[in-house]
């Protein structure tokens, strides 16, 4: 199952990174540095409301379809959906009220209403996703995943060019999900005909899901906290040239960790409900010697390249700045995707999610006193700095706690050859001639690839040359056959 995920969203990983890196061109040249910075600010409330108030369903969504009987089914569509209904009506009135009465620029409140009025439609996308993900039906979820994804950068690109400013992204965060809603809610909402709301259920997904909910409310609380900081001490300006350099590299690492993971979370969880420990053991492993060898060299060649990426994305006035905490944040994404990805998993297939909550604790509150600390004496550097080590730290405490729910494995030998890899590939490309721009990215990339490939194979990283050899095998079976 976690291979034929892997293969079956790398379509909707392309698109994703695609939509990510166009986002950047695209938006750091047509807003200014103040309206970026408006629309990273507004961004990271947006991300918060929309976990604290939604996400407890998508995990419920995610987690409880597998253990569904036929005849339980409809009452779990029947709970979660009326659920999200009322939640979603409530909300907005709210939002409503809250932004009306909220003493700010009125530039940014026209961003924050922009991006809090999508977040039901948002929501009602991500349950359809998350049980077409948790059902299988690979090619569904990722269809709707680029069609949204792809949807919202044209409808921000074009509200943009109409001069909406800062609102211009959030109004395709919006609209695209909204626009997508009568091809997925009909379908969805079929799937509970003939159940009942159950508020014993629905209980039982509040107590599974806000633990989790609240966790991620700390993990945006933990990659947000600089830009309020930022903004603070340096104004506007800052923010967006600091959210332009955390975009490029958290967005990198973050496809690649959300491609892997999103065919994995459900192939652990139906490793563990239908064949135990054992089997999970052996999916878990197959799955971080997998992040392993792809997130290692995909952190460092964003760290190595981060000059020549930022001439490349980010528009003239924001590239310098944007340039020098690339390598850091490259870190912090890594170091978040294997805490998001695998780690923070135990929790969820042990079913303590409460613990969860008190594993991102620690380094949510570690990055806000590191913040208020480092960004008054070094400025941007020392937001990045802040975030690599708080994520650092948040990493070791999820793994130490987890060990103690659900002890998921750590393939050793895989990370000593994949790091092994990205070192020779990491020493290659330091020895290139710094030409500058598109030319210098294109050389340092490939150059990186072919070296890291290469090692790999000769290695055997991750069980690499293994695999290649296996899908080789098969394919001459099927010539032989056909």
């Amino acid at each position: 199952m976690f291979w034929r995920g892997v293969w079956g969203y790398l379509p909707a990983n392309i698109v994703q990174g695609v939509v990510g890196f166009l986002a950047i061109v695209l938006f750091t040249r047509l807003l200014s540095p103040e309206d970026f910075g408006r629309y990273a600010l507004a961004v990271s409330v947006v991300t918060l409301s929309h976990v604290v108030v939604f996400s407890w369903l998508e995990a419920a969504m995610a987690r409880f379809w597998a253990a569904q009987t036929p005849g339980a089914a409809q009452a779990h569509f029947a709970s979660l959906y009326r659920t999200a209904f009322v939640l979603g009506a409530a909300f907005l009135v709210v939002v409503g009220l809250g932004v009306w009465l909220l003493p700010a620029d009125p530039l940014f409140k026209l961003a924050l209403a922009a991006g809090l009025a999508g977040a039901p439609a948002r929501s009602m996308v991500k349950l359809a996703q998350e049980r077409f993900r948790a059902e299988g039906q690979v090619g569904k979820s990722a269809r709707l995943d680029m069609a949204v994804t792809a949807g919202g950068l044209a409808i921000g690109v074009g509200f943009a060019l109409a001069g909406a400013g800062a609102a211009a992204p959030l109004l395709g965060l919006g609209l695209a999900p909204l626009a997508a809603l009568p091809f997925v809610l009909p379908g969805e909402l079929k799937q509970a005909r003939g159940g009942a709301f159950e508020a014993g259920r629905v209980r039982e997904y509040a107590l599974y899901g806000y633990p989790i909910a609240a966790s991620l409310a700390l993990t945006v609380v933990l990659s947000s906290t600089d830009r309020f900081v930022l903004d603070a001490w340096l104004g506007e300006a800052a923010v967006g040239a600091y959210h332009a350099s955390y975009s490029i590299a958290n967005r990198t690492l973050d496809v690649l960790f959300l491609w892997l993971g999103t065919a994995g979370q459900p192939a652990m969880v139906m490793a563990l409900e239908r064949g135990g420990m054992e089997r999970l053991r052996v999916a878990a492993r197959e799955q971080l010697s997998t992040f392993l060898l792809v997130g290692l060299p995909a952190a460092a060649g964003v760290a190595l390249v981060a000059r020549p990426l930022s001439e490349v994305l980010i528009g003239q006035e924001l590239r310098t700045a944007a340039a020098s905490v690339t390598p850091w944040i490259a870190l912090s994404a890594l170091l978040f995707g294997l805490t998001a990805y695998y780690f923070g998993q135990a929790f969820t297939l042990g079913k303590k999610t409460r613990r969860l909550l008190i594993a991102m604790a620690i380094p949510a509150g570690l990055n806000v006193i590191l913040n208020l600390i480092l960004v008054p004496r070094f400025g941007l550097m020392g937001a990045a700095w802040a975030t690599a080590a708080s994520f650092g730290i948040g990493m070791v405490a999820t793994w130490l706690i987890g060990r103690r729910v659900v002890a998921l494995p750590i393939p050793w030998e895989s990370l000593a050859r994949c790091g092994v890899a990205t070192g020779l590939m990491a020493l290659a490309v330091s020895r290139l001639p710094a030409i500058g721009g598109f030319g210098e990215l294109v050389l340092d990339a490939g150059v990186g690839g072919l070296v890291y490939v290469v090692a790999a194979l000769v290695l055997n990283a991750a069980g690499v040359r293994d695999l290649a050899r296996r899908l080789l095998m098969q394919r001459r079976l099927r010539s032989a056959t056909a």
